[in-house]
């Protein structure tokens, strides 16, 4: 099998930053159970902070910047994304959200995702339900049943032992993406967007006008009245 290719996405803004160590976490947790299962992977952490300004400017000109170019570029090619924003009002960054409204429709089609997130309190855990599923599912990606959030007390002193702890749900969900992305291969091979049966599900998604789906209806009440 050819090396995986592992992309980690965190939108933290501050240096250090737990969003970003979240991120680390996860991937190495990922690394190591793929390594376990003698499967060769290679980590690329995208670090929004540093594109930002980018982002700003191609919502505006259309135009990337090569650097912004290459992250998006690296974003659509992995084998598998690890993404990790911190809570902002009840939801995703926007800068988070700002960097994925520039990647091209259907180019994360079948990719494994882990969804992660960082917050002030556990009272946000649920922003990876509410809205950054919602996010991938429209993207069309393929997003792990678990995922992570990381309220500030889970890096505290103790909070290893309360039911089994942040270590615990890092290493949960890392085995599951580790499992996937090894029995999946590249993605191109299982769920992507060149999977044999790809061009039918474009097909299904074709939208019938309302006017045309009502005619047909109406047609087949006469034939079967008669």
């Amino acid at each position: 099998m050819e090396t995986l290719k592992i992309v980690a996405v965190s939108a933290g803004l501050s240096k250090p930053s737990s969003t970003r160590l979240l991120a680390d976490r996860l991937a190495e947790s990922v690394t190591w159970e793929l390594t376990a299962m003698d499967v060769k992977a290679e980590v690329t952490v995208v670090e929004l902070r540093d594109l930002a300004v980018d982002i700003a400017n191609h919502l505006v000109t259309g135009f990337p910047s090569p650097a912004l170019r290459a992250a998006l570029e690296r974003v659509t090619e992995a084998d598998a994304l690890i993404t990790v924003t911190p809570v902002f009002a009840g939801s995703y960054s926007g800068l988070f959200k700002s960097f994925f409204d520039l990647v091209e429709p259907d180019a994360l089609r079948g990719t494994p995702v882990l969804l992660a997130a960082t917050g002030g309190t556990a009272r946000h855990s649920l922003v990876v339900e509410h809205a950054m599923r919602p996010l991938f599912s429209y993207l069309r990606a393929l997003t792990l049943p678990t995922a992570v959030f990381a309220a500030t007390d889970d890096w505290g002193a103790g909070a290893d032992t309360y039911g089994g702890g942040l270590p615990a749900r890092i290493e949960r969900a890392g085995a599951e993406l580790a499992r996937l992305v090894a029995g999946a291969g590249a993605r191109a091979d299982g769920a992507g967007r060149n999977a044999p049966g790809a061009a039918d599900a474009d097909d299904a998604d074709e939208v019938v006008p309302f006017e045309q789906l009502l005619a047909n209806h109406t047609g087949t009440t006469r034939m079967t009245n008669r």
